[in-house]
């Protein structure tokens, strides 16, 4: 197997880590995967859920425990916020809209990350945050 990329964006927040606990327990409320009654924190710490990703996944940010730092290289399954540069390289203005991001992943300016993890970035409308951009690759 090779991995499935994915893409999706979720509600912005000031803060990187609760707009992604946001987007997870939004996506894991639409569907759990046969695993309900029970929290993102939860699943992490279930052996069946690991197993689960690491096999196949829901190429969503269900997929990845945590965010890590911008300069974190280390594998997944985490998702890492873009640096400012990185972002600049396709979105020279630094404030990306959500049709720029599409357009940078379809025309693979911008790259999905390795296998089991993810990467996010800001994006903006009229010039104010308004939504996360999330994008990754399963495990399997």
């Amino acid at each position: 197997m090779g991995g499935n990329a994915w893409w999706q964006a979720g509600p912005y927040q000031e803060s990187l880590v609760a707009a992604f606990r946001q987007a997870q327990e939004q996506e894991l409320a639409k569907d759990n995967h046969g695993f309900e009654g029970r929290t993102i924190e939860e699943l992490w710490q279930e052996e069946e859920w690991t197993k689960y990703i690491l096999t196949g996944g829901t190429g969503t940010v269900l997929d990845l425990i945590h965010i890590v730092h911008p300069t974190d290289t280390a594998r997944g399954p985490f998702m890492r916020p873009l640096t400012d540069g990185e972002v600049r390289r396709w979105a020279p203005s630094g404030r990306p809209a959500h049709a720029e991001w599409v357009n940078a992943l379809e025309t693979e300016r911008l790259s999905y990350p390795g296998r089991a993890c993810g990467n996010c970035t800001v994006l903006y409308r009229d010039g104010e945050p308004t939504e996360i951009g999330y994008w990754g690759v399963t495990a399997d």
